[in-house]
């Protein structure tokens, strides 16, 4: 049960953080600044998070990267299916404490929907959307597939590494996608956004879930054909 409480509290305070900082300065490309904000507090979470409880659960906070560590045998089915469930609900938790922040404080959601993903940066295009989720989670899970690979040692700077890399994914995707690479974080902005009468978010739902989960597979099929001797 601890390392799903770890997963739980990680992809909450990952939501947190990263929505959080998207919903209070927004993410207009007139002001590139709130990209670079926006995507060092998704980054800086998994950091935080990574040195914090990712050694008790293994540090995924993602459902992609819970995906890609089924496919390379690195945690059982069982497992997975709990990881999923504590993500999802982290993810909640985190969007609801937003939710609660600013209608109490009244502060203005910059985004209209929690921080949640879309495709207006691509006008509306599935096409373009998915194939920005996959690509931009295939270049995270290859990324953390080498950090953590047993051939190569890369000592206690894996958790920066790793969170370097989310920000440096969406610096780019932010501005097409807002940048999911990961449905856990994307599922409960988009549900909470509906339940509050926003329904743009959930109906492109299934591209920030499709895409990075095909993304991850991918990953997980390439990586190790490309470490083997």
């Amino acid at each position: 049960m601890k390392k799903y409480l770890s997963e739980l509290i990680g992809t909450c305070v990952l939501v947190f953080m990263g929505c959080g900082t998207a919903m209070l300065v927004g993410c207009d490309a007139a002001a590139g600044g709130g990209y670079i904000l926006t995507a060092f507090a998704f980054g800086l979470s998994v950091v935080a998070m990574a040195y914090c409880v990712g050694n008790i659960s293994g540090g995924h906070f993602n459902a992609a990267v819970t995906l890609a560590m089924l496919i390379r045998g690195k945690i059982s089915s069982k497992d997975a299916v709990m990881y999923w469930i504590f993500q999802i609900i982290g993810a909640f938790v985190g969007t609801i404490l937003l939710a609660v922040i600013f209608s109490a404080g009244k502060v203005t959601d910059m985004t209209g929907g929690y921080g949640s993903n879309g495709l207006a940066g691509v006008n509306g295009s599935a096409v373009a959307g998915l194939l920005v989720e996959i690509i931009l989670t295939f270049i995270f899970l290859m990324t953390i597939q080498g950090v953590t690979s047993e051939k190569f040692n890369h000592g206690s700077f894996g958790g920066l590494i790793i969170g370097l890399t989310l920000a440096f994914v969406h610096i780019l995707g932010i501005g097409l996608t807002g940048t999911s690479v990961n449905p856990s974080r994307s599922i409960a902005p988009a549900v909470v956004a509906a339940i509050t009468g926003n329904s743009a978010p959930i109906a492109a739902l299934w591209v920030f879930i499709v895409g990075p989960l095909v993304g991850a597979a991918l990953a997980a099929v390439i990586y190790p054909m490309l470490e083997q001797d």
